[in-house]
């Protein structure tokens, strides 16, 4: 009896012990696999630090994912992660039979930089990371979750250095792999909340399709309750003036059609300070050139804002091509955004205090 049972235990025990071996093996196979495709991601490089298995539920967890730039110029990564859990959706492969995963991207922090010179900036242009990601996950992505992320927009070679971002972002992207069919348009989907400055409430949705580049989509994004003096940094440097005081909301609506976006840029502005003569004119910092022309931006906006309120609205029109010689479609788009922006908050001003007199 005990010879009889004697090989199929000891059969057991070596099948068992080789599975023991291969989990304890896999992962830094895993590991080192990954680390390979992410050595080389065209001006990016990449590198994870620890990668665990969970077999029960068909998943896989990175641990401290950092993409930075090559050329080491920008003082920020373009993206950080905690954590990255990549695993099959159950339901989806019980239900339609379809192997569907989903990501969840914990903490995850993203920097886009405005430098002087390409070298200098950082957009995550020039990757395709849509194949980037098929290669962490060879099957269809259903979703694709972030929780607790950070948005940051940055200008490290501005006097002061430039922080704008977004933060506490939880945002679902669906439908960013599930087909191949660039008839089908806008099949993406993208919907999140966040606060901007650790403070105002906010919301974006958009709509796209994956596979042009940013040629097609639909955007839209509302900020309630800004602290206006946070943005002071970023006004500053781009439009040459600051706030002394004042709270705002802001809206906007953009879509691209073959390329071409439309849309508009809405503050609604209240107890705006604009001119401090303390902050401003005795700032020897400004200069009394500086302190004039916030005069005037502060003088315009005190004309032409709802005294009863006290608040004030605008809108600027959104129009241009995301097409460039000079830059990639994402560049063009920020940058589309970003001297509306400033104009909303300053040139506004005086053209339309200039309307107002003739």
């Amino acid at each position: 009896m005990k010879t009889r049972y004697r090989r199929p235990l000891w059969v057991l025990l070596s099948l068992a012990l080789l599975l023991l071996v291969i989990h304890l093996a896999l992962p830094y196979v895993v590991l080192n696999y990954l680390n390979g495709k992410l050595a080389d991601l065209g001006d990016y490089r990449g590198h994870i630090e620890d990668v665990d298995l969970a077999w029960w539920r068909g998943a896989y967890r990175l641990d401290g994912l950092v993409i930075d730039k090559k050329n080491q110029q920008v003082q920020a990564p373009l993206f950080t992660a905690n954590a990255v859990d990549i695993g099959l959706s159950w339901r989806a492969l019980w239900k339609d039979q379809a192997l569907v995963g989903e990501i969840i991207l914990e903490q995850p922090h993203l920097n886009f930089v405005d430098g002087e010179e390409k070298e200098s900036s950082q957009t995550g242009d020039g990757v395709d990371w849509r194949d980037r990601l098929n290669g962490l996950m060879p099957f269809t992505l259903n979703e694709l979750k972030v929780v607790d992320g950070q948005v940051s927009f940055r200008n490290f070679q501005a006097d002061p250095p430039v922080h704008v971002y977004a933060s506490a972002i939880d945002a679902s992207l669906f439908n960013l792999t599930n087909t191949a069919d660039q008839k089908q348009g806008r099949v993406a989907r993208f919907e999140g909340t966040a606060q901007l400055f650790n403070q105002a409430p906010m919301e974006a949705s958009a709509q796209f399709d994956p596979y042009t580049d940013w040629e097609d989509f639909q955007f839209s994004l509302r900020v309630t309750d800004v602290d206006l003096t946070k943005l002071n940094d970023f006004s500053n440097a781009y439009g040459s003036f600051d706030f002394a005081g004042g709270t705002g909301d802001l809206v906007i609506e953009a879509e691209a059609t073959d390329a071409q976006l439309d849309g508009y840029i809405k503050p609604l502005l209240r107890n705006v300070e604009v001119f401090n003569f303390e902050q401003d004119v005795k700032n020897e910092d400004k200069g009394f050139f500086r302190g004039i022309w916030e005069a005037v931006v502060g003088g315009g906006e005190e004309v032409l804002q709802n005294q009863r309120k006290e608040q004030f609205a605008t809108r600027v029109e959104l129009d241009g091509s995301t097409k460039n010689t000079d830059v990639s479609p994402f560049q063009a788009f920020i940058a589309i955004l970003r001297n509306a922006f400033v104009e909303a908050f300053s040139a506004r001003f005086e053209r339309s205090l200039g309307e107002d007199e003739e």
